[in-house]
């Protein structure tokens, strides 16, 4: 869920950008007395998202906006399907229109891209699909409900939240030793300690030292199958890492990845290539 006090600051904002001089052709062309009744409508298959927040934007513009869900976060909605219906003054629902569909089709999209991403997951397998930090700024909650919504899984949400030692940390620690090492030592105990390795000499290293994750980047596949197997040799059983995939990841590649021992596969094109899902409001004046 999305709580109030998450998303109505992302709302007013947006309304506030959208209506900084008002709304002219609105206030010259429809009277204030105007009713309007309105259906959003899905233009093709699609995984509803955001159905929330769709109502909450016309709430917080016109608290008299009446607003019905007939299609829930998460289900899957067909091309001419009505998600959500909408009944108020003309003016308000015609002012909230942009800002309330701007905010569904971006967060519907990715939800619809993260479904096809966990789908090419071969039946059977438990490999985890996430996304990455690479989101919109000041949107992250947002998409990141959404990738869920799609049934796809978070991975650390700020840079607060795990360890993740990338290519720019060895290089400034002066190696994957000195990193993994002053991590293990500063790092809190309930956190888990991952670290990026490009080769397979580097992933070694990793194993050697005890890494709790290693992430593989941007690793052919060939190169991917080695590291597994040389993971699943080398670490005692109840010590064997994790292993996440990430680099390049398109929607392709993950039945091999899977097929492969890839226990994570981490992709940004959740968030920063999802196309946005087309949704158009259809209205109807009393």
């Amino acid at each position: 869920m999305l709580s109030a006090a998450l998303i109505d600051p992302l709302i007013d904002a947006a309304l506030r950008e959208d209506l900084a001089g008002g709304d002219l052709t609105s206030e010259c062309c429809v009277e204030p007395a105007t009713a309007a009744r309105a259906e959003a409508v899905a233009r093709t298959e699609l995984v509803v998202c955001g159905g929330e927040l769709f109502a909450r934007v016309f709430q917080r513009l016109d608290p008299a906006t009446e607003v019905d869900r007939l299609r829930p976060d998460g289900a899957l909605a067909q091309a001419g399907t009505a998600l959500w219906r909408v009944r108020g003054r003309a003016q308000s629902v015609l002012r909230a229109e942009r800002v309330a569909l701007n905010f569904v089709q971006r967060m519907t999209g990715i939800a619809t891209t993260a479904k096809r991403y966990v789908d090419a997951v071969p039946a059977g397998l438990a490999t985890r699909i996430t996304d990455t930090r690479k989101t919109t700024p000041g949107l992250r909650a947002l998409e990141r409900y959404a990738v869920r919504t799609g049934g796809a899984h978070n991975h650390r949400n700020d840079l607060g939240s795990a360890v993740l030692i990338k290519d720019n940390h060895i290089v400034a620690a002066g190696g994957i030793r000195n990193a993994l090492e002053r991590a293990k030592r500063l790092a809190p105990h309930t956190c888990r300690i991952e670290v990026e390795v490009t080769t397979l000499a580097e992933l070694d290293q990793a194993l050697e030292l005890g890494a709790d994750i290693i992430l593989l980047d941007n690793m052919e596949t060939a190169t991917i199958r080695e590291a597994v197997a040389r993971v699943r040799a080398r670490a005692p059983a109840e010590r064997v890492p994790w292993l996440e995939a990430s680099g390049g990841i398109t929607l392709g590649r993950v039945p091999e990845l899977a097929q492969a021992g890839i226990d994570v596969i981490s992709v940004g094109a959740l968030t920063h290539s999802a196309p946005a899902a087309d949704i158009s409001l259809e209205f109807a004046f009393d």
